[in-house]
């Protein structure tokens, strides 16, 4: 059981808005990358890649790195994780390639706020019926108020882009990201409470997105689909890889203590200072009233699920119910 205090509320939740930021300059170098390549798995691939590889050059010489692997697979072989525990960077690959596919037409802001709605109602769905490494958390009226705000910025920030063609497609598969990555985000607490370090975790993360973006490029291969002859020679292009490294790393940390709802929320948040920014300092699709709206009623969500009264609530339910998942 988790003892209440600041590291229970005010320091994780400024790790996730911290993370957030991180996501929101991922989110434009993956869709600039995307745009080069014009085609956003293979950018994704690409950049996922290059985590991947900075991952694999470290964790292996860290002893917590080394040690946390022999405690996920003795896990396993004892049926304390299952396989499906391991597939969170399945979901992480579905939340990139978003970015690389959507980005790029509807703009950061945008983008962002429609992960916002997949990650609110699937991080309220997560956190009362899992729980993730840390205790189930109940739908309570403030949960829900910040979840359904979050469904409202989206509305709200995609107003203006319903009618252009094939965009409303392009914002609602964000929305299906968000829902991923809430999942992500529980898969890859419950791996790192129990190798007792994130490094493992978001190894195993990078790994299982790696492959899963391979497999996808293969398989369209397979029916003839083209692929991509070059890609852009630019470093700095690849720099989402290595932004997604932290930001798995803070998640599989901070969300077992402030659960994936709040965690999604913060992040979010995060993520909206960056996004709104970066629209209006480069180039590209410009924030509107309506995306400075939904930003507004994002923070609002954020402030609504985070108030001192509702972890109050949460900390009496985590001394009932104890720390479980699925075995």
């Amino acid at each position: 059981m988790e003892q209440a205090g600041p590291g229970r509320g005010a320091i994780p939740i400024a790790g996730a808005v911290t993370a957030g930021v991180g996501l929101a300059v991922q989110a434009r170098l993956n869709g600039e990358l995307g745009s080069r390549v014009g085609d956003g798995v293979t950018a994704t691939l690409a950049s996922t890649s290059v985590g991947l590889l900075g991952l694999l050059a470290i964790v292996p010489l860290l002893p917590v790195g080394r040690r946390g692997l022999r405690l996920v697979r003795a896990a396993i072989r004892s049926r304390e994780l299952r396989w499906w525990h391991l597939a969170g960077g399945v979901c992480g690959a579905v939340f990139l390639a978003g970015q690389g596919i959507s980005v790029g037409s509807v703009g950061v802001a945008v983008f962002t706020v429609a992960v916002v709605g997949g990650s609110a109602v699937g991080g309220l769905l997560m956190d009362r019926f899992w729980g993730g490494a840390g205790a189930p958390r109940p739908i309570t009226v403030a949960r829900t108020a910040g979840a359904v705000a979050c469904v409202v910025a989206v509305a709200v920030t995609g107003r203006g882009a319903w009618g252009g063609s094939g965009t409303l497609a392009l914002v609602v598969l964000p929305v299906f990201a968000g829902v991923a990555i809430a999942v992500q985000s529980a898969l890859n607490g419950r791996v790192g409470a129990v190798a007792g370090s994130p490094w493992p975790a978001t190894l195993i993360n990078f790994v299982v997105a790696a492959g899963s973006l391979s497999l996808a490029l293969t398989i369209r291969a397979g029916f003839g689909g083209d692929l991509p002859g070059h890609l852009p020679a630019e470093p700095l292009l690849y720099l989402g890889g290595l932004i997604g490294v932290g930001v798995v790393s803070v998640a599989t940390i901070v969300v077992r203590r402030i659960g994936v709802l709040v965690f999604g929320l913060a992040s979010v948040s995060g993520q909206l200072l960056g996004a709104v920014l970066l629209d209006v300092l480069t180039p590209g699709p410009r924030p509107s009233v309506a995306t400075f709206a939904g930003v507004a009623i994002t923070f609002g969500a954020l402030v609504l699920a985070a108030h001192p009264r509702f972890r109050r609530s949460e900390s009496v339910q985590d001394v009932r119910s104890p720390v479980s998942g699925p075995r």
